[in-house]
């Protein structure tokens, strides 16, 4: 069976039979699945009410700060590994939906602390569940052994581009 990629790639055969092109292909192919999985992971939020980055953030804030006793919006965007201008606006969108909250921090009263409202805990656990359900629907047609090798693929495709873990 040909995908649309296949197709282009055999044209390139044709056209520059003189260029290797699989480059092209697998680029290409992680290019058309990125566009097809945005679409698929944006009807889940928007089931929710939600943006992919106020998702993210929400999602962030519940692993990073399981006791909900706040994280500053500088360890936010340390956690979700967006800039600070990044992450203010987001901030601003979901304490305007009651899902986040911003308090003084009574240990250095200059930082402000985030923490998730209890509905915005609610909001989350209720897309998170649709969201690792729809991961799930979208890896299907993968067995387990073949996920693990494309998950350690990708992995070594990350760090070969610098894209390491930040510092616990």
């Amino acid at each position: 069976m040909q995908d649309a990629v296949d197709v282009r790639l055999k044209q390139w055969s044709v056209v520059r039979p003189d260029l290797d092109v699989s480059a092209m292909g697998v680029i290409g192919r992680l290019s058309r699945l990125t566009r097809l999985l945005e679409l698929s992971l944006q009807e889940v939020f928007d089931a929710h009410g939600l943006q992919p980055g106020e998702f993210d953030l929400l999602a962030t804030l519940r692993r990073a700060d399981p006791e909900s006793t706040g994280l500053t919006a500088v360890a936010l965007a340390r956690a979700a590994m967006r800039t600070s201008g990044a992450i203010t606006n987001r901030l601003d969108r979901l304490v305007a939906k009651d899902l986040v909250r911003r308090d003084v921090d009574e240990a250095n009263r200059r930082a402000i602390l985030v923490t998730l409202t209890p509905k915005g805990r609610t909001v989350l656990d209720a897309a998170l569940a649709d969201h690792v359900a729809n991961e799930e629907r979208l890896l299907a047609a993968l067995e387990a052994s073949e996920r693990e090798q494309l998950a350690s693929l990708l992995r070594t495709l990350l760090l070969a581009h610098g894209d390491e873990a930040p510092p616990a």
